[in-house]
């Protein structure tokens, strides 16, 4: 319930609310895409400032091999479970929006730990850098042989490309440049950017989780007249997701803090980068189905009720 209180989620509710009766509130682009990029740097500037007083330590060395072993596994399950009700081009299209991951619950999700005091490692910024990526290119992978296979001319897509644009996008080169920011400039740096880093952080987050409820409102007719199984997905599939990364940090024996980020980044979808993607790369596939499922359904399941689930069961397992 104090989630749910939360000003900042109250106004994606809002946000939320605004959009469905139809109303003409929108905030401008330039100004939505300027909130981003300031998410983004604060939370590597944060994630640097901690890493500068901790080091690289086994613990992180552990956490950020899980990441990336989450974003391997989760859509090669997606894909082999939807390929059984969809297209093999539709099924690798959901597979990487849900095998990527949503900065945006990410962020949210730290707030929420702050709010409840539980602490988590600076490292968890470069978790969620690093689980972009895989996703994206195992479904072009996917794509590419599915298109080999078919008796269409369509071109497969050069993986080239793929990578060049994976791992040079301007908001996780943003992330990790500000990550080493903060690691270079250490306890000085934290001091002086203090007042852009950590006081503004809340307000400029409740501002941007207006606009995303804005946009959600929008989304969400994405998935009209599709088959049921990509509603269930975009429902339960977060909560399976999230159980897996529970199971495997409770045998590694991670932190709780860093557990219930993991547990978020895995239950999370991508609709920025992974769209940005697909639409060159999967043209086959109309957006607003991943689209629609990510930013419609799971997007706001996430933000209002699973980022508190998902702290509960972490807990619970303490």
């Amino acid at each position: 319930m104090n989630n749910f209180l939360d000003p900042a989620i109250l106004f994606f509710v809002f946000g939320a609310f605004a959009g469905l009766i139809k109303s003409n509130l929108e905030i401008p682009q330039p100004i939505a895409r300027f909130l981003s990029l300031y998410l983004l740097m604060a939370l590597g500037l944060k994630g640097g400032f901690a890493l500068q007083k901790s080091g690289f330590t086994q613990e992180i060395g552990l956490a950020l091999g899980l990441a990336i072993f989450l974003a391997i596994i989760i859509p090669i399950i997606a894909y082999a479970l939807l390929r059984t009700r969809l297209n093999n081009y539709d099924s690798a299209a959901i597979a990487a929006t849900y095998g990527s991951v949503s900065a945006v619950t990410f962020i949210t999700a730290t707030q929420f730990l702050s709010n409840q005091d539980i602490p988590y490692g600076g490292h968890m910024a470069a978790a969620m850098a690093l689980m972009e990526s895989p996703a994206i290119i195992l479904a072009i992978v996917l794509a590419n042989k599915a298109r080999v296979s078919s008796t269409s001319k369509a071109q497969s897509i050069g993986l080239s490309k793929v990578l060049h644009e994976s791992f040079t996008d301007g908001a996780q080169l943003l992330l990790l440049g500000s990550m080493a920011v903060g690691m270079l400039s250490g306890e000085d740096g934290q001091r002086i950017m203090a007042p852009f880093s950590i006081d503004l952080f809340k307000g400029m987050l409740a501002f941007f989780l207006l606009d995303m409820g804005l946009m959600a409102a929008k989304n969400f007719s994405g998935i009209k007249g599709k088959p049921l199984i990509v509603l269930l997905y975009a429902l339960v599939a977060p909560l399976v997701h999230a159980g897996i990364a529970l199971v495997l940090c409770t045998l590694l024996k991670l932190p709780l803090g860093d557990t219930i980020l993991l547990m978020v980044l895995a239950a999370s979808a991508s609709y920025i980068a992974v769209p940005a993607v697909l639409r060159h790369a999967l043209p086959e596939v109309n957006p607003a189905l991943y689209m629609g499922m990510s930013l419609g359904i799971t997007f706001p399941f996430n933000i209002i009720l699973g980022i508190p689930l998902y702290s509960f069961a972490a807990q619970l397992l303490r």
